[in-house]
């Protein structure tokens, strides 16, 4: 299902490549995501720094609308280093090598990988993440961005009954974690440390330093999504 890694690529940083194959993009969501193709026409056609500073306020202003899959369901539990690992032994045997900058959860990238396999498979990838999809479609959709749409269309490929309007009880229950007042919340608590010890001063991957933030006893937050129609 290579409409999967089109997908994860509309999803991503805004990126010039993308802007300068846009025609490419056009014809294969036009083929296999019709529902996206006003989507897909809206942001590559706009100028492309003007889309990168929009995906900064939606994807990387707090982390209730973070792509990192795991964020989503483990939060800081300890069982997140061994999901990463998991899902890279996953990627590695399709082929697919990540740089040291890549997080194995990242969603475009979990895209790209259920792109090369049968569409079965692919599919049943989808369903795995459904829950989540469907919770950040809830939020943007809750903060009037098109960004939704990509979770709706991806939920729609998937076969699930679920799609974004299915949280709507549960996100409006939310406290935003995007706002000034919380963003400047989350930088007081932050604990400044100057010296790092050996064990992480170099050397030290995205995927270990997330082992290490991640190794304390903190019990796991789960995605809580009813599986029924839209609420």
């Amino acid at each position: 299902m290579q409409i999967l890694k089109v997908i994860g690529l509309l999803m991503e940083y805004p990126d010039a490549l993308l802007w300068e194959c846009k025609d490419d993009a056009f014809a294969l969501v036009a083929s296999d995501a019709p529902m996206l193709s006003g989507f897909t026409h809206e942001l590559l056609n706009a100028p492309l720094l003007d889309k990168q500073a929009e995906w900064c306020e939606v994807f990387d202003r707090g982390r209730a609308t973070s792509l990192l899959l795991f964020e989503h369901v483990h939060a800081e539990s300890r069982d997140r280093g061994q999901a990463m690992v998991d899902l890279l032994a996953q990627y590695e045997k399709v082929g697919l090598q990540l740089n040291c900058r890549e997080l194995p959860d990242h969603l475009p990238l979990y895209l790209e990988y259920l792109s090369v396999l049968p569409e079965t498979e692919a599919k049943e990838g989808l369903q795995n993440v459904a829950p989540i999809l469907a919770l950040l479609g809830g939020r943007l959709k809750q903060r009037d961005t098109p960004w939704y749409q990509l979770f709706d269309a991806l939920l729609l490929l998937a076969g699930s009954p679920l799609s974004s309007d299915s949280v709507t009880k549960q996100v409006g229950a939310e406290t935003r974690d995007d706002t000034r007042q919380a963003l400047d919340a989350v930088w007081e608590e932050e604990q400044v440390k100057f010296i790092e010890d050996n064990a992480t001063a170099c050397g030290s991957s995205p995927l270990q330093n997330y082992q290490r933030r991640f190794s304390q006893d903190v019990a796991p937050q789960y995605v809580d999504v009813s599986a029924g129609g839209p609420k």
